[in-house]
């Protein structure tokens, strides 16, 4: 049995392909987990989304920002993106078990046995692990059982940028919400920064990843994550694993096998604009 970690797929499902018969990933025996954003962007977004979901409990993933964007525009919320290429999945026969599906799924994954918290983006350098566990099935509640249509209407906002456990409402809920699923470079308050995509080498002095800022938690958990493709062959602490390394975008798709860290990677078949 292994268990074996992939960076985002954003719609690269041949790509994946390739990666799993790469490790002859068997699912009556191995684990895969995705750090999100299955979708958008590569053209192959509804059969990510099949496959993940076919697989059962041989796959667990988290939602990322394009995930939940695409349940924003499945809610008729937001409109379609023509690069988002998910056209598909609107015409598809099992669109709305597919979107219903999509909504179950976590923005964390604790997963104690093998040792590592897998996100999207990554977490709040204010929270320990108990907080964002807390944080996470909040908005997990609202998502499964909630008044989710609101939260995900009123989720498109950069503020509040800075966490207190005192934020309520919709404040609390965006704040939660922009830290797993948007998150890259913070300031050194902790105030959180959506406008700097740059990497990291090339940032303002100001600004800082996520991950360096001073929490206890941040050197004592294994932190797996996606979303930041300028991070790619960037070097990160030993305990920080960022997977996204810019399939999409014509790089490759790489995939980590957790019980001896070997890397696999995929080279893109396609590169979208």
């Amino acid at each position: 049995m292994a268990t074996y970690l992939v960076g985002d797929l954003q719609g690269c499902y041949d790509e994946l392909h390739a990666l799993l018969e790469k490790v002859n990933f068997d699912p009556s025996q191995d684990v895969l987990y995705l750090v999100g954003d299955l979708v958008a962007r590569g053209d192959k977004s509804l059969e990510c989304l099949r496959l993940v979901k076919s697989l059962g409990n041989a796959a667990h993933t988290v939602l990322g920002n394009h995930d939940l964007h695409l349940i924003s525009t499945a809610l008729g919320i937001k409109k379609i993106k023509p690069k988002d290429r998910v056209e598909a999945i609107f015409n598809a026969p099992d669109f709305h078990e597919l979107i219903d599906w999509l909504r179950q799924q976590p923005l964390l994954i604790h997963n104690q046995q093998a040792g590592f918290l897998l996100t999207h983006a990554g977490i709040s350098p204010d929270w320990d692990l108990a907080t964002a566990k807390a944080c996470a099935a909040e908005v997990e509640q609202v998502l499964r059982h909630g008044d989710y249509y609101a939260m995900i209407e009123q989720m498109y906002d950069n503020l509040p940028d800075r966490w207190s456990p005192d934020l309520q409402g919709i404040d609390r809920l965006r704040y939660i919400i922009n830290v797993f699923t948007r998150m890259r470079f913070c300031y050194y308050d902790h105030r959180l920064d959506f406008a700097c995509k740059a990497p990291v080498d090339q940032a303002p002095s100001e600004l800082t990843p996520w991950f360096n800022l001073d929490n206890p938690l941040f050197k004592t958990e294994n932190l797996v994550f996606g979303h930041w493709a300028s991070l790619v062959d960037t070097p990160t602490p030993a305990n920080i694993y960022a997977l996204d390394t810019g399939c999409v975008w014509g790089n490759r798709m790489t995939m980590l096998r957790w019980e001896d860290k070997q890397y696999f990677t995929q080279p893109a078949m396609k590169q979208y604009t």
